[in-house]
């Protein structure tokens, strides 16, 4: 399948830095109102992920997705696509936290100790990468003081 950034060639090889994803500075809970649309919604979730309608946040815990935006008026274009190219009507409601930051290490088992002992703030981006969900500034700087071999990155490269 192909996705906005991939290139063709005949065969020389080359390297694209990716195309960055930036943390949102809206995060919103999706709220579905018909439970047996679930599927479509998820369908729906990825494919405007995709073309960059929305940022996608698949928490660890819980069943609610979390989407995240730049701007409040694209919360009202998510809708809309969602209702009438895929039929399923949603709401969003405030979610508990800010902002979102990727998280990195070169300590494999130190970024697992963090998942762990972060499981219910921890959810997955669109390509599985793990995302720590901050609930305000004051904790965020904790976390970097309290883990500071773990990087909390606002951008991150799409694969």
């Amino acid at each position: 399948t192909l996705r906005v950034g991939d290139t063709l060639t005949e065969g020389e090889v080359l390297r694209f830095t990716g195309i960055p994803d930036f943390a949102p500075e809206i995060l919103r809970r999706v709220r579905l109102a018909d439970p047996m649309k679930a599927k479509q919604l998820r369908k729906a979730l990825e494919d405007l992920a995709e073309e960059g309608v929305t940022q996608v946040f698949r928490p660890m815990t819980g069943s609610d997705w979390i989407v995240g935006v730049v701007g409040a008026l694209q919360l009202d274009v998510l809708s809309s696509r969602i209702e009438q190219e895929y039929s399923v009507p949603v709401a969003f409601e405030q979610a508990p936290f800010d902002t979102a930051r990727w998280i990195f290490s070169e300590d494999a088992a130190r970024l697992k100790t963090f998942i762990e002992l972060n499981r219910s703030a921890m959810s997955e981006d669109r390509e599985g990468a793990p995302v720590y969900l901050v609930r305000n500034n004051w904790e965020l700087n904790r976390m970097k003081e309290n883990f500071p071999e773990i990087t909390f990155s606002a951008t991150r490269e799409r694969r």
